[in-house]
């Protein structure tokens, strides 16, 4: 039903708008607003990432929380179970990697990889029921499900990452330490009449890592994830071309769902361990 429904939507959408990729613009169209006079460009907020991305870490860490301050000792309950399970899961991970003092990284890396995990897992809802839904509901026609598909997000998430790694850097280095290992690594500065030359070199090196992190943190899950969306808009409109084109449609809806859902989690781990392991990095010393 739910799939038949989602088609003769795509259909009345495809008959109003008269072509396909309008039809795609319409549900790539972010709910935003410029900061203040402004027309739009950088000072434009996305309402509809801002506002699902909060409500999804209230109520996903909002559950473990009530879930931890519930807790007992004896034989725990589903929920329990399942919130130790992930903690403890986490906590493996995070030593496989981290040798120092876990105690504060393991949060953060719960924290990160369960928050993005839900984010990206809004890819599964289907697109044009959500759409009816906010349109006849809440009476908005245009809003994004996924806070992951916009790469502002993950930019957000990144660049938290990149202070983190600053902070740890200079927490167990020290200010001065941190700005000797800039523009003193790799290739050290001696001999001395080479000095300017090779911390121009070490200056430049360094750089290029700290840009290249958040740059590659980012785009792999915003590009994993917005890709997920487009294909499934296209299976979508697949479905709308008739008898055939609606079962091949099911059938590869079904196929993709499957696919993406295990792409929603597996981005969501490799970011969490990226986070992990750019931290684990700042506490080496070179």
């Amino acid at each position: 039903m739910a799939m038949a429904a989602a088609t003769e939507q795509v259909g009345e959408r495809l008959a109003e708008q008269h072509d396909a990729s309008t039809y795609i613009q319409h549900h790539l169209t972010f709910f935003a607003r410029p900061v203040g006079d402004t027309d739009a460009g950088f000072w434009t907020i996305h309402y509809d990432t801002v506002i699902t991305s909060l409500i999804l870490g209230v109520l996903v860490l909002g559950f473990i929380w009530l879930v931890v301050r519930k807790a007992t000792a004896g034989v725990p309950s589903k929920p329990q179970a399942f919130v130790e399970l992930t903690i403890g899961f986490v906590n493996d991970q995070v030593r496989s990697m981290f040798h120092h003092d876990y105690r504060i990284v393991a949060p953060i890396a719960l924290t990160v990889g369960l928050w993005v995990l839900f984010m990206n897992l809004m890819d599964l809802l289907p697109a044009d029921i959500m759409a009816w839904i906010y349109s006849h509901v809440f009476h908005l026609h245009a809003w994004r499900s996924v806070p992951t598909a916009d790469v502002n997000t993950t930019f957000a998430l990144s660049l938290s990452v990149l202070g983190l790694m600053i902070f740890y850097n200079i927490k167990n280095k020290g200010l001065g330490g941190w700005l000797h290992e800039l523009y003193a690594s790799p290739f050290g500065i001696r001999p001395f009449w080479a000095a300017p030359l090779l911390i121009a070199f070490n200056v430049l090196f360094n750089l290029i890592e700290y840009v290249s992190k958040p740059l590659s943190h980012s785009l792999r899950l915003f590009g994993n994830m917005y890709a997920g969306e487009i294909m499934f808009l296209l299976i979508a409109l697949l479905a709308s071309s008739g008898y055939v084109g609606m079962v091949g449609g099911a059938v590869a809806q079904v196929a993709w769902v499957i696919f993406d859902g295990f792409i929603a989690i597996l981005q969501a781990y490799i970011f969490m361990m990226l986070t992990v392991a750019y931290i684990a990095m700042a506490h080496e010393q070179h």
